[in-house]
């Protein structure tokens, strides 16, 4: 392997819509396990229309590519002198290769180029099975192994992660399984492999170890095998073969902390590398679930910070808007409620008309509640200060020895008290209250008996059983506060608030486009609020009936 030289390469477009074009693209020469040489990465302007959907993920627009892309010829032209004859491997091989680039290569009338590799996500998620962090995109896997922070969406910043994760995670765990050349590891990649817990049906979830022990999950396994449809029976086949065979379905390894060591990538202890572990016994578990629970309050602090600083520029925003969007808001409910009484008088008559307007009343004093209670709540968003950032970090390290989901699953009393917590946990997240998280991260239990719930017990078991529900709980956590930062860093709200600490005259700018749209729709709006008044006063012969 160490003296295979291939590529890695990644592409972003203009969706997945036929025809797809290509915007960028990104490359990176490999020498065994390890980046070799100058990466490649070009834009390419094709004159098409950026879809929107697609622009929010990379940030490419027509007008971007116009100003800084390359004509497509004049790119793969130096895309071939780059990749030469050498194999292509790519995160999502089927959609990189196959969807996007030969059918553009096809359309161009450009010779395909690189020889056959393999799909990189298909090699770790045989090489992750079962995958501890969740799944498999490839984002999540930067986060949950602690990768270098790359350009995210963007061909090469992709292309740098997979070059990451084939250095620090994959080759360890492939090597630790005698994997070492190119053809081995192609052939791993390519094999036929199904994971070892069922990703679907009602054995979800499931080891496909169990079926050594569980009768009910072998006759599946036996049925899927007769099963009528190719690719259903070929997996039930495969299964029940490596069953016969006694192959080891399940890895069980676990991976904490992956940053790579100087000088090499064996095995380390927990905390300072990878860390592949077999059977953990009580002792080492408990060394899982600290690495866990210090890892799960870095995300989780991490996640309030984000959120907190875009609250609070929401805040901004509304409080400097309110008056504004009140406005719109009475006269669209003016507009729709006028527009209802008039269809009623004519079709109804006036006893039936005069229920709209107690319905108008009802939704009017409904609109100004909402008002009144999102004013309250944004009048207490603010962004935290440097000390405040601080300890949101160290409440963080206590709150997570609260996180005990499996403990209570057969204590409804407990189960309910749990529930209730992490509940007030995840409110005072949201809304900034360090005061709360104050109270919790202090005593917890304290805080449970204040508030009238049942008692709870925070100590962990020392059953072995109830250890590993912990651990496997606490890395599922993980997963989600990844994905929820991920989900977060995504949003158009966040976008802003980066534009913003960038170049903080946008915010007046973005205040100044919302007013100028706004006042446009006000004027519509009382447009059509005098109409419908004036039709209204003339039917009913009386202007007290008009409503608003």
């Amino acid at each position: 392997m160490m003296q295979t030289g291939w590529i890695i390469l990644d592409t972003e477009t203009t969706g997945f819509a036929a025809p797809i074009f290509v915007v960028e693209i990104g490359a990176q020469r490999m020498r065994g396990w390890e980046p070799v040489g100058e990466p490649f990465r070009k834009l390419i302007n094709q004159n098409q229309d950026i879809p929107p959907e697609a622009s929010r993920v990379h940030g490419y627009t027509r007008e971007i590519l116009e100003r800084d892309g390359e004509s497509a010829n004049q790119v793969y032209e130096a895309l071939r002198l780059y990749v030469k004859d050498l194999p292509v491997v790519a995160y999502n091989l089927d959609y990189d290769l196959a969807r996007v680039l030969r059918p553009e290569w096809d359309r161009l009338g450009i010779r395909h180029m690189g020889s056959g590799g393999f799909c990189a996500l298909r090699l770790a998620q045989r090489l992750l099975d079962p995958v501890p962090a969740g799944n498999c995109k490839l984002q999540t896997l930067r986060q949950y192994y602690r990768l270098p922070e790359r350009g995210a969406h963007t061909a090469l910043g992709d292309v740098e992660t997979v070059a990451d994760l084939f250095a620090q995670v994959l080759r360890p765990i492939a090597e630790q399984r005698s994997i070492h050349t190119w053809d081995t590891v192609k052939a791993y990649a390519e094999g036929e492999w199904y994971p070892s817990r069922f990703p679907f049906g009602k054995h979800k979830g499931k080891s496909i170890d169990d079926a050594r022990r569980n009768p009910e999950l072998r006759g599946w396994l036996e049925w899927l095998a007769g099963s009528s449809n190719a690719s259903s029976a070929r997996m039930g086949r495969w299964y029940l073969r490596a069953l016969d065979d006694e192959l080891p379905l399940e890895t069980k390894a676990f991976f904490v902390s992956t940053e790579r060591q100087q000088g090499g990538t064996e095995a380390v202890p927990q905390g300072e590398g990878i860390v592949i572990y077999v059977h953990p016994g009580l002792q080492r578990l408990r060394g899982l679930i600290d690495a866990s629970r210090a890892r799960l309050a870095e995300l989780e602090a991490a996640y309030t910070s984000e959120k907190n600083h875009v609250t609070a520029l929401q805040a901004k925003i509304f409080q400097r808007l309110r008056r504004h969007f009140e406005e719109r808001d009475r006269l669209r409910l003016v507009v729709k409620y006028r527009q209802t009484f008039l269809d009623t008088l004519l079709r109804e008559g006036e006893d039936e008309a005069e229920r709209v307007r107690e319905a108008y009343q009802q939704a009017d004093a409904h609109t100004q509640q909402e008002y009144e209670d999102t004013d309250a709540a944004m009048e207490a968003k603010r962004r935290l200060s440097d000390d405040e950032e601080i300890e949101v970090k160290g409440l963080w390290r206590k709150l997570v020895k609260v996180f005990h989901p499996d403990r209570f699953a057969n204590d409804p009393a407990m189960q309910e008290t749990y529930t209730k917590l992490t509940g007030a946990i995840n409110t005072a997240k949201d809304s900034g209250d360090l005061e709360t998280l104050r109270q919790i991260a202090d005593d917890p239990l304290g805080y449970v008996l204040r508030q009238g719930w049942s008692a709870i017990e925070f100590a962990d078991s020392d059953e072995l059983e109830q250890m590993q529900k912990l651990f496997n709980s606490l890395e599922a956590e993980i997963i989600a506060v990844i994905e929820a930062t991920d989900a977060l860093k995504e949003s158009p709200a966040y976008e802003l608030y980066q534009f913003t600490e960038r170049e903080p005259e946008v915010l007046e700018r973005v205040v100044e486009q919302q007013i100028e749209g706004i006042n446009e729709e006000l004027t519509k709006l009382k447009t059509d609020a005098e109409r419908l008044k004036k039709e209204i006063a003339e039917l009913s012969g009386d202007d007290a009936a008009v409503i608003g």
